[in-house]
């Protein structure tokens, strides 16, 4: 990707890297985990294809052709200029809405934040919905959502995310139920990817259980 050629100040310049940074993350969320994965050993990190191989369990020649796979299906779904950035006013007010409507188990309110063309994705099923109306209707049918939820905020790949926790029917507690991380597109949310393994909270400094009364 180009920049214009601009004198900018320091902060500007990282402002920049911040938004193409988060406009390349975004990118690597629509490809297949094992393309993505390549992706990032061999033109991130460097990795030949020996040790890319080696580290994934695979074969060097499966791992060049999921590197060219990739490659080829690789783009960025936001160009940096649409990316909030991370902790910005703009990103504030729109996780504010989408945790308010959430919460409130507000259909319409979750809807009027997503891209027209928002997808929602639960790695590793395979289950990914495209466009507003299917991603309500999984909303409304798995019913992880709604007054009895609970969020408690963090950060994935510098993003908004949410340890999200649900009532023991049994205990007075909420238990932990996966991670929900946002990925907006100016003033709207473009991707929902949720995960299911809990395991996962802990790398987060996130509880397994909370009690009765929400974290504000």
């Amino acid at each position: 990707m180009l920049l214009d050629d601009v004198a900018v100040g320091p902060e500007a310049r990282y402002d920049a890297r911040e938004s193409i940074a988060l406009s390349f993350v975004a990118g690597l969320q629509h490809l297949p985990a094992q393309q993505r994965a390549v992706l990032v050993l061999r033109d991130v990190l460097g990795f030949p294809a020996s040790e890319a191989a080696e580290i994934l369990g695979t074969t060097p020649a499966s791992v060049n052709i999921a590197l060219v796979r990739a490659r080829d299906g690789f783009r960025p779904d936001r160009t940096p200029e649409l990316v909030p950035l991370p902790r910005s006013p703009q990103e504030v007010q729109v996780v504010d809405r989408f945790v308010d409507a959430f919460q409130r188990g507000d259909v319409d309110g979750v809807v009027a934040l997503l891209t027209d063309d928002a997808r929602l994705s639960m790695p590793p099923e395979p289950v990914e919905c495209h466009g507003t109306r299917a991603v309500a209707a999984f909303l409304r049918d798995r019913g992880f959502w709604g007054p009895d939820l609970k969020l408690v905020p963090t950060r994935a790949n510098n993003q908004p995310a949410f340890g999200y926790y649900l009532p023991d029917p049994v205990c007075s507690i909420s238990r932990a139920s996966g991670l929900i991380v946002l990925t907006l597109s100016d003033d709207r949310i473009s991707t929902l990817t949720r995960f299911g393994d809990k395991g996962i909270l802990a790398r987060f400094g996130l509880p397994r259980t909370l009690p009765d009364n929400p974290i504000r």
